[in-house]
């Protein structure tokens, strides 16, 4: 059987979204937003603590469970130049020395061996470039520093700076390794009481790891998908986690991964055809033709127009089947974007067109 894909391009992922949709703030209860799900049969506009019914016992929910960083920092260069720096990722050097790469704004780049003075506190030293990111060295513990000193990063379309309440409500209750720089938010309508609810139903929670980098946020820029470069993010996907796989799986109940962070790590760890345990970065780049090796559902917030992950949710749930549901919440006020609401898709990831 020859499979014809049908050929999309930048256009196909855009879309008109009133300013108002974005939403600026997490609603005081977590689980109190509303829910999509988008099913083969059609939409039904649903409470997120319905997600209860849609779950059954032996099913796996995977949630990711890194912690954002407060990775934002503003400084002064040695020249008296100000500077906005966001760190993208830790690294750790063979000789124990901790060090970031970061995006750096100023109205000229640092150069290498200079410092910088970050808040008023302690210098980092600039080293050589990597790519688009400076490698920064910390005079310490980069992770004491950035939690003591940085600022919490929150989306560029979210117009105020970071308070107390989105210190709490821009984590997840699950949050436990520090790295990323942007939440996953599908995981943050979950609160404890959804989850033990969930494990009074006999829904399994596994976990991965991923590092979620600032590149979520940028758009796809150009209309040759095939010419887009993907950034690079650190996964890591538990043996635990492989095992409460395997074991839904041969019991015939789903996969559900909780976010699109979620769905990386584990398609990117089933790349030989079986989800296996390990670490690693992935640049996967998931457009439609891509057809799912683990994942049967998937829970995930609305995205940005021409994003990644917008073509990550079209190639899942099927781009028809998407563009219907983002024009219905349009047309039905859901709130968009990382505080927003949130969507249940099913696996639709045949290919659609196809001829003996």
């Amino acid at each position: 059987m020859e499979v014809s894909v049908p050929m999309y391009t930048l256009s196909d992922f855009d879309f008109d979204l009133p300013p108002e949709l974005i939403a600026q703030t997490a609603l005081p209860e977590r689980s109190a937003s509303r829910l999509l799900q988008v099913t083969h049969t059609g939409l039904r506009d649903l409470q997120f603590s319905d997600v209860l019914g849609e779950l059954s016992a032996g099913d796996v929910l995977v949630f990711n469970d890194t912690r954002v960083l407060k990775a934002r920092f503003f400084g002064v260069k040695e020249s008296g130049g100000k500077v906005e720096m966001l760190v993208e990722r830790v690294i750790n050097n063979a000789d124990g020395a901790h060090s970031v790469h970061a995006q750096v704004r100023a109205s000229k780049s640092p150069q290498a061996g200079s410092r910088i003075r970050l808040a008023e506190a302690f210098d980092v030293l600039v080293g050589e470039r990597a790519g688009e990111f400076f490698t920064l060295h910390f005079p310490g513990d980069v992770f004491a520093l950035i939690e003591q000193y940085g600022r919490l990063p929150l989306p560029p379309y979210i117009n105020h700076e970071a308070d107390d309440f989105d210190e709490q409500r821009y984590q997840t209750v699950y949050s436990r390794v520090p790295g990323a720089v942007a939440a996953p938010t599908a995981g943050l309508h979950f609160d404890h009481a959804l989850l033990e609810q969930c494990r009074a139903k006999g829904v399994q929670l596994a976990y991965v790891t991923l590092h979620v980098g600032a590149g979520t946020f940028q758009p796809v820029r150009t209309e040759n998908l095939s010419e887009h470069v993907m950034h690079s993010e650190w996964y890591t996907v538990p043996q635990a986690t492989v095992d409460a796989i395997n074991a839904t799986k041969a019991a015939g109940r789903k996969v559900i991964a909780v976010g699109t962070t979620s769905m990386r790590a584990l398609e990117s760890a089933s790349q030989s055809g079986r989800c296996v345990a390990g670490s690693a970065d992935t640049n996967l780049f998931i457009t439609p033709g891509y057809v799912f090796k683990t994942v049967d559902k998937l829970i995930t917030n609305f995205h940005l127009p021409k994003s990644t992950l917008l073509m990550l949710v079209s190639a899942f749930a099927g781009v028809a089947a998407i563009k219907h549901a983002y024009a219905h919440a349009i047309a039905q006020r859901y709130r968009f974007f990382s505080y927003g609401d949130a969507m249940l898709l099913e696996n639709c990831s045949q290919p659609e067109t196809a001829s003996d």
